[in-house]
């Protein structure tokens, strides 16, 4: 199974921003979309954007859009998620993940339609 790792987070102030990282282990990965999702501290994992195989197609959450691009370089086998105007409320550890179907060819935000997860990379938005 391709490893997904997450890196990026850390702490900033209201208004700043991030710039998260996804390095999966294989080449297989530009065959998969990818999502961004977010979980706070007593919340339910909650997605945030994804992203085609190809990168030619995006989808945001209400919540972040506007605010967060999602991005890939498949020949770094590495997907972004670049965050800006930040609040506290984005407070979370996010993770990547790779869609269970391989060249989907529509985007989904529900967790069950990923089965490979990253260890997450924690984001603390302070006011």
């Amino acid at each position: 199974q391709v490893q997904l790792v997450e890196s990026g987070g850390g702490l900033v102030q209201a208004g700043g921003s991030l710039r998260l990282s996804c390095a999966a282990s294989a080449r297989t990965f530009s065959r998969y979309n990818t999502g961004w999702f977010r979980q706070a501290p007593g919340k339910e994992r909650e997605f945030v954007a994804a992203i085609s195989w190809s990168g030619s197609s995006t989808y945001y959450a209400d919540s972040v859009k506007g605010r967060f691009t999602i991005s890939r370089d498949n020949a770094k086998n590495t997907i972004y998620l670049q965050m800006s105007s930040l609040k506290p409320e984005d407070t979370a550890v996010y993770y990547c993940a790779q869609d269970q179907t391989l060249f989907r060819n529509r985007l989904s935000y529900t967790r069950d339609e990923y089965d490979n997860w990253g260890q997450g990379t924690q984001v603390t938005v302070s006011s």
